[in-house]
């Protein structure tokens, strides 16, 4: 069932791509995460009564919380960098930058959980990402360079560390339960930015088309982040994690269809080699 979960996140985190890079056009980037965390945290409890997982909390051990709350803070790190990055560079450069997170996530996890490292699919899945890593050409109306390659960058790092953070966070208690928790980490981390920032009034000058896109970012996020962390509780993180980041084939897709951002032959070949890889894991 873990492989089941871990394809699923990946269907669901490619959607949340598209509407948040809609949802964001027109709104600050760390107000819309804000935003959109508002989502994903009603989401989650409402599937914790659902499935009737709020006993759980009186057993909850002082390891549990605190490397939910890492893992949330880290969170809420990589999703800063990711939606800021989204809001300065095309999805489809931007995207295989945040899943180099997929080599860092199999590396941690033979440090920390003694799982084997596929080398050889390590390596073509990294080889992938750098094809797939192009500078955002400027039409004069964006920040353009390589900027949103450092945020992009920053995003697969906090990423990894969330995966490695949440799996030990979740080892002992429901994972519905535990997503509902780390996402109010993520929730306050999130506001906190915004209110540091100065940017609290921004949020009643969002308007309706991105408060709707926000929103449905939110529930797909909620929706992928249930189905990660459900497969990351069974199965092994070093092939949990790069099939969740298969999200990177619909977010492509997507991004032509919606955006017209087309890969060039060399994104496409690195595109081939990173789904290449993944699955190979699964032989």
């Amino acid at each position: 069932m873990w492989l089941f979960f871990a394809f699923g996140s990946a269907c669901f985190a490619g959607l949340t791509a598209i509407l948040a890079k809609i949802g964001i056009k027109n709104t600050d980037s760390n107000v819309a995460t804000a935003v959109r965390t508002v989502v994903v945290l009603l989401f989650s409890w409402l599937m914790v009564f659902v499935t009737g997982s709020e006993g759980g909390l009186r057993e909850i051990s002082s390891k549990t919380i605190l490397f939910l709350v890492l893992s949330g803070l880290a969170t809420g790190a990589s999703w800063l960098c990711y939606f800021h990055a989204l809001q300065i560079g095309d999805i489809n450069k931007v995207a295989p930058v945040d899943k180099s997170s997929i080599v860092l996530t199999m590396i941690m996890a033979f440090l920390f959980f003694g799982e084997p490292v596929r080398v050889g699919c390590m390596v073509i899945i990294g080889a992938g990402t750098f094809l797939m890593i192009e500078k955002k050409e400027s039409d004069g109306h964006e920040e353009g360079g390589w900027k949103w390659l450092f945020y992009a960058a920053g995003s697969a790092f906090f990423a990894s560390l969330t995966s490695i953070l949440g799996k030990i966070g979740i080892e002992n208690i429901d994972s519905n339960l535990g997503t509902a928790i780390r996402t109010g980490v993520v929730l306050a981390m999130a506001w906190l930015v915004v209110a540091v920032t100065g940017k609290l009034s921004e949020v009643r000058d969002i308007d309706k088309t991105s408060w709707l896109f926000l929103i449905l970012s939110g529930f797909a996020t909620g929706s992928s982040w249930l189905c990660y962390y459900r497969a990351l509780q069974t199965g092994p993180a070093s092939i949990v994690v790069p099939i969740d980041k298969l999200s990177i084939v619909p977010t492509v897709l997507f991004s032509y269809i919606v955006f017209k951002e087309k890969l060039s032959k060399k994104g496409l070949l690195g595109l081939c080699l990173i789904v290449a890889g993944t699955l190979l894991l699964l032989v």
